[in-house]
């Protein structure tokens, strides 16, 4: 089958001939592939910042956001059978950890992660697992849902955390409209009374966010902060989600938040440095943000197919995986670019 493989970092992945995967586990589900999404975090996996946290074994194939249909089970799988449509969650996990047992389970001890930690489905077959599995209605295109299975569940899970703190009268300020931030503007609305605030410095990501249900959108022209500050009443804002947090967003994110508000972090790449005074003395909040849970996307997906929160994509075949990653990079796609084989 084809994959798109890693051969070294900072190298461009190329699309190859490999063995397929087959079924050894009860629990083993093979899944032919949909849809594969091309997330900023392949960008940051080229450039070697996951080697030490992960440590592949290279070459191996990318692709963490992946949906399709089954192709073939183990004796033990009950949950799904060959032939249905499904989207995966991330990170297949054991279900017998105390993180599982809580529903925690993207805190698994004995998880994996596909595409970052040995092969993803950037190619025609992935192997999983019968836990991953989140079975669709079968009218749903796999192109259209895959990067739900991780930029639509962080940016649910980040929400669906901060729902508490968003009682009618609040402001959630989102920095970010892009892949992530443009689903996290959808959910917002669809779970929310919020006043919802979109700081980007793309026009075009502003114009997305005013048609997805953002009330306001201001420019990050260097004075973004102090608009955010007028928007709320010089009070910043209840909570803030920072899908960038690199290249000074991870500054402009706390400064708009309001006392006893909350910073949520999902974005990453750059580094956060306050004052431990100015945290104590206003009570605001620092929170991470990491995948979601297995009822999270199961969440997402009744949403997404009511059509409460709907992707905006550009398709590639898998032969152009590269092409993909390169107009990512260049910010030349709105919202997910999405591989179909």
């Amino acid at each position: 089958m084809k994959a798109v493989r890693l051969h070294g970092y900072h190298q461009t992945p190329v699309v190859e001939e490999i063995p397929e995967p087959v079924v050894s586990g009860p629990l083993d589900v093979v899944v032919r592939i949909g849809g594969a999404g091309v997330c900023r975090t392949d960008l940051h996996i080229i450039e070697g910042q996951w080697a030490a946290a992960m440590n592949p074994a290279l070459p191996y194939t990318l692709g963490h956001e992946n949906a399709g249909w089954v192709h073939a089970i183990g004796a033990g799988v009950t949950n799904v059978a060959v032939g249905d449509t499904v989207i995966l969650h991330p990170t297949p996990t054991c279900g017998l950890c105390h993180a599982c047992r809580a529903g925690n389970d993207m805190h698994c001890v004995d998880s994996s992660f596909p595409g970052l930690s040995h092969d993803g489905g950037m190619a025609e077959l992935l192997l999983t697992s019968a836990r991953a599995c989140v079975r669709l209605d079968p009218a749903t295109r796999p192109e259209d849902v895959a990067a739900l299975a991780d930029a639509g569940i962080t940016a649910y899970h980040a929400v669906r955390k901060a729902i508490p703190l968003l009682y009618p009268g609040t402001t959630a300020v989102l920095i970010g409209a892009g892949g992530l931030g443009h689903i996290g503007i959808q959910c917002l609305a669809a779970l929310t009374a919020t006043k919802i605030i979109v700081v980007d410095r793309n026009p075009d990501a502003l114009k997305l966010a005013e048609q997805l249900g953002a009330d306001h959108t201001v420019v990050a022209d260097g004075r973004h902060v102090e608009a955010v500050q007028d928007l709320t009443g010089g009070r910043g804002a209840e909570v803030v989600l920072d899908f960038v947090a690199e290249q000074g967003a991870e500054h402009d994110g706390f400064a708009m938040t309001g006392r006893n508000g909350s910073y949520f972090v999902i974005g990453y790449g750059g580094t956060v440095q306050i004052p431990t005074l100015d945290i104590i003395s206003t009570e605001r909040n620092i929170i991470g943000n990491i995948v979601g849970t297995y009822t999270d996307l199961a969440e997402l997906m009744v949403l997404a197919e009511s059509g409460k929160v709907t992707l905006h994509t550009k398709t590639y075949p898998l032969s152009a995986a590269a092409e993909a990653i390169a107009d990512l990079d260049a910010g030349r796609v709105r919202g997910r670019a999405i591989l179909v084989p």
